[in-house]
């Protein structure tokens, strides 16, 4: 007899484990890819004389597809609560590809003019809307498969697996880099990686459609409606909220250290563009080793002290590490920070995610975890690119993103005593 938590026979826990995080690694590997490329995709798409005005308008359709991500959440995750985490995971794999599809082929705006960068924000859309239900039904999936008192390290592997997207994603653009002249990665290189990802389109639908339904689901008498889970989302809204700020420091640390990173290392420390993706590639592997690291810290200790622990060190150190950064720019200094900053992120995160899954109220999990963390992802993470940008900008200082991570900190750290006061029990590990 295998325990409520458990999958089937015939489905081993790593193989469950493989099948969920592979469509969560191309979602991931698809989203961020354009980060990566912001410069080569502003050039094509949103060509304008001033740098910083093109770049902008490029962040700002990167940031757009956050703003379906909460939208996303709640239909799709409402949907995933109902026909189960199989069928909804395959839906969002479908229109994340779609979107894909849309930015690798689009011609640029000197070829169909307007419409190309129209384009480019309805694919960009798509991704955000299929985004938003991602996550949280790939971190449900896992947390209700989950050994008794392994929930935190089982839970890990949904980040772990975008930090291999990173990894792919940033030894693509390391090899474009080596292998092809920058004209040539300027008109048509950076679209290599989006074709790559459409190629490995259907290989996931293939694993997607052999994952076992959880037992935990199965076991459930009610499968709520649509009108069900947003009247109990609305009645749970504090949580909701307070989920939201609990990923705040999250989704702010991620995307500075892996998405605007590249950027930031050509755009404005001047490093080279080999030297920036390669930094990306070290921190998406640091990343990778630290997450499963914090869930399983997260077992033994408890989630609490680590996300005290780890926003406290956020909000002392993001700002100096980044201005010791600004103030000696080189290829070790930039390693040496942004490692520091992974180390934070990792194990905060590791934590964090399983802690999400436990607040939320069962009979609306995917949809609940789904939107605090679609929000915390619109309102911070996504515009992340663009407010560091905008801040350094205006500030003339280069290390102002601190600022920005420093703030994110202090969301999570009170949003950290506020639910650990208000659902203590709610949150304790499972074992």
């Amino acid at each position: 007899m295998h325990p409520p938590s458990s999958l089937s026979t015939g489905q081993s826990k790593a193989a469950a484990v493989f099948r969920v995080t592979a469509g969560n690694f191309l979602e991931q590997f698809d989203f961020f890819l354009f980060g990566f490329y912001a410069t080569q995709i502003a050039n094509v798409f949103f060509p304008t004389e001033s740098e910083f005005a093109s770049l902008m308008m490029t962040f700002a359709v990167f940031g757009a597809g956050f703003l379906m991500r909460p939208l996303g959440a709640v239909v799709l995750g409402a949907y995933i609560d109902d026909v189960g985490r199989r069928k909804g995971l395959i839906v969002t794999l479908s229109i994340m590809a779609s979107g894909t599809v849309l930015i690798a082929f689009v011609p640029g705006y000197a070829t169909i003019g307007l419409l190309a960068p129209a384009l480019v924000l309805l694919g960009r859309l798509l991704q955000g809307f299929s985004a938003g239900a991602e996550l949280g039904g790939v971190s449900v999936y896992l947390a209700e498969m989950a050994t008794p008192g392994r929930k935190g390290f089982f839970t890990s592997w949904q980040s772990a697996s975008q930090q291999v997207a990173i990894v792919v994603a940033a030894g693509l653009g390391f090899a474009l880099n080596q292998w092809l002249s920058a004209p040539a990665i300027a008109a048509w290189g950076w679209r290599v990686p989006f074709f790559v990802g459409c190629m490995i389109v259907p290989f996931i639908f293939v694993l997607r459609r052999n994952l076992e339904e959880t037992q935990e689901f199965k076991a459930r008498k009610h499968r709520p409606s649509m009108k069900d889970v947003f009247g109990t989302l609305v009645q749970n809204w504090g949580v909701v909220i307070a989920g939201m700020m609990l990923v705040a420091m999250t989704t702010t640390s991620f995307y500075l250290i892996t998405v605007y990173a590249p950027t930031f290392g050509k755009t404005v420390l001047h490093l080279s563009t080999a030297d920036s993706l390669l930094v990306t590639l070290c921190v998406g592997v640091s990343n990778f080793v630290w997450l499963p690291i914090g869930g399983a810290l997260s077992d033994k200790i408890g989630r609490r002290p680590l996300l005290i622990g780890m926003t406290v060190l956020t909000i002392a150190t993001a700002y100096p590490a980044l201005s010791f950064l600004a103030h000696a720019p080189s290829f070790m200094n930039m390693l040496l920070v942004l490692l520091w900053l992974s180390f934070m992120y990792g194990i905060y995160n590791g934590a964090m995610v399983v802690a999400l899954t436990e607040v939320m109220p069962v009979q609306v999990r995917v949809a609940g975890f789904s939107l605090a963390y679609s929000l915390a992802t619109a309102v911070f993470g996504g515009f992340t690119p663009a407010i560091s940008t905008a801040a350094i900008h205006m500030t003339g200082d280069k290390a102002a993103p601190g600022y920005w991570m420093s703030f994110a900190a202090v969301c999570a750290l009170l949003a950290t005593l506020t639910l650990y006061r208000r659902r203590a029990v709610t949150l304790a590990p499972a074992h």
